[in-house]
């Protein structure tokens, strides 16, 4: 075949000149294709002999080439069997595979590429329109106002669609983002036929968007769209209920009449939901009845489930199969791309159906839900949980999979051998258990370092007598599963005990990893302290955690690299104006040759007239002896002011205990409700607040963001303390170390930055609505006192301020709310 027929002129003569500067001898080169079906640009990425050449299918960029081309000096264009065994591959990936002459006159198509379909892009000024005065979503939204940064947002996400590039938007409170990218991703998708998948942190963005603005937008466009758009959304199998094991469950009772009740009541619900999500039930669920019966991937018997005629799971993902939009939250996400990248590809359904363009909302907590998702971990309670499983007792009752299995193989004898081996398991988890609990102290935590080899040498005895129990209880199961016939092989029974197998030695494996932790410096062994307290009850225990120390390549390999659109948005991305310590975290700093787009939208909320900055030029620094009482004092003495209507925000139990105690008995007299986190779980204790415009909010971590309490619900916020992190964070010491080991400054690249990030965050909970207004305190003196402290003050945006000390403040406080 003439290479004119395969090849732009321009390519054809490129590839003539690198073989001819190569000597005449085998080059691989990399094409990729024009709208013609061309092979329009070339890049060089091997050369060889007269003979051979390394066939290197990428030059070390990120684009994925359409064709791999190289030359036969010979001039005999036939392919050997290692060119269809490399062309085969290739094939795979839809790549095709040419072999040319040395003067590139001539082409042998060993596999034909797949060709790109023509792309509609998108056009800007009609998209935009929508949001602009008499547009589409304005007609629909009476107090609609044009906004220029989002539509400046909007103008940003159709570049990354239109031009397969990456982009990072902040946008401030109240920009709209959601609208941002909703009208270009709705307009691509349909336009275009492909799938788009738009992932977030929470549970209650995943429901807005799906309830509320995606329906919004697809009724306002509606005859400016060719099709009608179709929105699935979808959470963690793990949140479904599973018939197979709901009916397995009936079979056999649990041996706690409480929880036998609950039961029966699921099954009534069952019988008419629709979506079988445990978000659907009128009630909250116990955990020990719902991880029975819920959906779980291992669990999972696929075709072969008498139940999956009438599988939500399996319903659900048919629907998703032909949808446009997938509402999804970050961590079913990352269960898709690790499995992706770990061989199952990208052309086929594996968690999601197969998609090449995400939109990732409260991207600012990426890093930590990676870290979270790539974690291994295990407890005595997780021990407790499937040991109960295969074996349970209760007085003279008992049940369990175990016994189930003996029955059905006829081997009661080994049904005592292997209650022997669940007690030995329990006994030694419990004293694992123990000795971990006093090595984690006063603090709650513990990390396995070197230095500390020889405290936390009684654990590695332990971690090894647990592995030996398990093992020792895996071979009595096996033994037991081998005498299983042919006709049981598909019995639910031997299917859940399989699984719960599997699960047992990975938390043997997790064993290992400890006590090999020297030999794996990438990794950090850690353990914490949980329970005991109001809203947990019971015993304290200890979980034991392995996480990697950098999730940003992973992040690179599996997110970015392998998608052609990638928009990264949230309200917090920037220090100082820059985006290089979040791109440090994610990733986004290793791609290269890819078009990466950012942009900064400012929230047009006027916090130049409703919000004033406050800061005690009075106040101690942190380590300072006076520091605790100071904020005890001021804490109450503006909440006081106030009338309530406050959200405090601490960055330690201790000190939200101290400020407590003394604040509380005062307001209260005064009629003023006080709530600590601690005495009841997040949602309830924000709903209460939500719903007593006077009351105060004394919180830690959980709630520097999140939090959306618009109008006379929340007029003050305080920042206690500036909210580093604890210097005995496992995971955050090893990451410092790690930048250190480079000659690094881990303050300057991580510490201060993270914590620019989070107060960001917490000074964001005020204002919620351009009618909002109110007043934010910082009680640490550091921000005034120390050079990094313009950091924080240059992340916000322009306020009324006040740097006086807390008489002055009180008062000045007082005035502006009283506006």
């Amino acid at each position: 075949m003439k290479a004119t027929a395969r090849f732009s002129e321009d390519a054809i003569v490129r590839l003539r000149a690198e073989i001819k500067d190569a000597g005449g001898n085998e080059v691989m080169a990399l094409g990729f294709l024009d709208d013609k079906g061309l092979v329009a640009r070339i890049t060089v990425s091997a050369r060889g002999n007269e003979d051979t050449v390394l066939a290197l299918l990428s030059d070390g960029g990120d684009a994925i080439p359409d064709v791999f081309i190289h030359n036969h000096p010979s001039g005999y264009l036939s392919p050997s069997e290692n060119d269809i065994a490399i062309a085969g591959r290739a094939a795979e990936g839809g790549v095709g595979a040419f072999i040319v002459d040395n003067e590139v006159e001539q082409v042998y198509v060993i596999a034909e590429p797949i060709k790109r379909r023509s792309v509609k892009k998108l056009d800007p000024d009609r998209i935009t329109g929508a949001l602009e005065a008499g547009g589409a979503i304005a007609r629909r939204l009476p107090a609609w106002e044009p906004r220029q940064s989002q539509l400046d947002m909007m103008h940003l996400v159709i570049r990354a669609f239109n031009d397969d590039a990456i982009a990072a938007a902040e946008a401030g409170t109240g920009v709209g983002k959601s609208f941002a990218y909703l009208l270009p991703a709705i307009h691509y998708a349909i336009e275009n036929e492909e799938r788009i998948v738009i992932s977030t942190a929470t549970i209650t963005l995943q429901q807005q968007l799906f309830d509320k603005d995606i329906p919004l937008v697809a009724g306002a466009l509606g005859s400016a769209l060719s099709k009608k758009v179709k929105a699935v959304l979808m959470k963690g199998r793990g949140n479904y209920l599973c018939r197979r094991r709901l009916e397995d469950a009936l079979r056999e009772p649990s041996l706690d009449e409480g929880e036998n009740a609950e039961l029966y009541r699921i099954v009534s619900w069952a019988e008419t939901s629709k979506s079988g999500s445990r978000s659907d039930l009128a009630f909250v669920p116990l955990e020990a009845v719902w991880s029975r019966i819920c959906s779980e991937a291992d669990m999972c018997m696929g075709m072969r489930c008498p139940e999956r005629e009438r599988c939500f799971v399996l319903a659900l993902r048919k629907e998703a199969a032909d949808a446009r939009i997938l509402v999804v939250n970050h961590h079913l996400l990352f269960a898709d791309l690790a499995a992706r990248q770990e061989g199952a590809g990208y052309d086929n359904t594996v968690v999601l159906p197969p998609y090449t363009r995400v939109v990732i909302d409260e991207a600012h907590t990426i890093e930590g839900a990676a870290t979270s998702f790539f974690s291994k971990e295990f407890s005595r309670l997780g021990i407790y949980r499937q040991l109960g499983r295969l074996y349970r007792r209760r007085r003279a009752a008992r049940g369990g999979l175990l016994i189930r299995l003996a029955s059905l193989v006829r081997m009661e004898d080994k049904l005592d051998e292997g209650v022997a081996a669940i007690d030995k398991i329990r006994e030694t988890a419990d004293d694992l258990d123990s000795a971990a609990q006093e090595l984690c102290g006063g603090d709650g935590v513990f990390r396995l370092v070197p230095a500390r080899n020889e405290i936390a040498g009684m654990l590695f005895p332990l971690f090894i007598a647990l592995r030996k129990k398990i093992t020792a209880l895996g071979e009595i199961i096996r033994d037991m599963l081998e005498n299983v016939s042919p006709d049981d092989e598909d019995n639910p029974t031997v299917w859940e005990i399989k699984t719960i197998h599997r699960r047992l030695e990975t938390i043997g494996g997790v064993c290992s990893s400890f006590i090999e932790y020297k030999e794996r410096p990438t990794e950090v062994m850690w353990l914490e302290r949980h329970g005991g307290g109001k809203t947990q009850g019971g015993e304290p225990w200890v979980v034991f955690t392995v996480t990697p120390v950098d999730v940003a390549p992973g992040l690179k390999e599996s997110l970015f690299a392998p998608n052609k659109t990638v928009i990264c948005c949230s309200a917090t991305l920037t220090v100082a104006d820059s985006f290089n310590y979040w791109s440090l975290r994610c990733g986004l700093n290793l791609i290269r040759e890819r078009d990466v787009l950012t942009g900064r939208f400012p929230s047009p909320f006027p916090y130049a007239s409703s919000v004033l900055l406050a800061v005690p030029a009075d106040a101690p620094l942190p380590e300072e002896g006076n520091y605790q009482s100071f904020v005890d004092k001021a804490v109450t003495k503006l909440a006081a002011a106030a009338g309530g209507s406050a959200l405090i925000l601490f960055t330690s139990y201790q000190s939200l205990r101290s400020a407590y105690s003394i604040a509380a008995p005062e307001l209260q007299e005064q009629g003023i409700r006080c709530l600590k986190q601690g005495d009841d779980d997040r949602s309830r204790l924000l709903s209460d607040f939500l719903n007593d415009e006077s009351s105060v909010l004394f919180a830690t971590d959980s709630f520097w963001e999140g939090v959306d309490a618009p109008g006379n619900t929340l007029r003050l916020v305080i920042l206690c303390r500036l909210p580093f992190r604890a210097p005995n964070d496992p995971v955050f010491e090893a990451r410092r170390e790690a930048l250190e080991k480079q000659g690094r400054s881990s303050f300057m690249e991580l510490s201060l930055p993270e914590s620019v990030m989070k107060f960001k965050q917490g000074f964001g909970r005020l204002m919620r609505r351009s009618s909002d207004h109110g007043v934010v305190v910082v009680l640490d003196g550091r921000i005034l006192r120390k050079r990094y402290g313009e950091f924080f003050l240059k992340s916000l945006p322009e306020t009324r301020t006040c740097f006086g000390e807390l008489s002055d403040i009180l008062r000045k406080a007082e005035e502006f709310l009283d506006r």
